[in-house]
């Protein structure tokens, strides 16, 4: 399994290899280039020396917001999603041994838990938790028994709607373009 998600080999590398880094893009995914969000966890590690959840967790807030603001920006809003990814890391640390991929491992379970565990995170609501439990499904080897039925519309087989489909170039245009569609929608109705 390799992710192809934000057209950077070592950034991609990182998001295949690094369950929390996976987790972070995600978190990051929102007002920005998907391209943009999911390449900010190599940014955080190159800056840092690190990527798990207690280094990030225990960095000094401060500091942690100047990592974000270094140029290129991991995001446009480096006080609130610096804030965010370290709230994300704590709740990782407080329930689940600082191990990203419990989230999907520990017990296995089904997709309806999963997605559970997803929306308690914090910055996780239900959009973002289903996008990220069809990206599990589609792309990282999670099986679990509904994982589709509880990602709802985002884990429909053929579908282009989010990060969970973009395998290629061609993919990600896809995506962009059915992400301008319901945009468009939206704004007609």
């Amino acid at each position: 399994m390799s992710l192809h998600i934000t057209g950077d080999a070592a950034a991609d590398a990182l998001l295949t290899e690094n369950p929390l880094a996976l987790l972070v893009g995600m978190l990051l995914d929102q007002q920005i280039a998907m391209e943009t969000a999911f390449s900010g966890p190599l940014k955080i590690q190159e800056r840092t020396g690190a990527m798990d959840a207690a280094t990030l967790a225990g960095a000094d807030p401060d500091a942690f917001v100047e990592v974000f603001r270094q140029t290129p920006a991991v995001h446009r809003y480096p006080g609130s999603m610096a804030g965010r990814v370290q709230a994300l890391c704590q709740a990782l640390l407080d329930d689940w041994d600082g191990d990203a991929a419990a989230l999907w491992t520990r017990g296995s379970p089904d997709g309806a838990a999963v997605l559970k565990r997803l929306k308690a995170l914090p910055g996780f609501g239900e959009q973002k938790a289903k996008i990220f439990l069809a990206l599990l499904g589609k792309q990282y080897g999670f099986t679990g028994d509904g994982w589709r039925a509880a990602a709802g519309a985002y884990g429909d087989e053929g579908s282009y709607r989010s990060v969970a489909d973009i395998v290629s170039p061609e993919s990600l245009t896809l995506v962009r373009e059915y992400k301008r569609a319901a945009k468009a929608a939206a704004k007609g109705a």
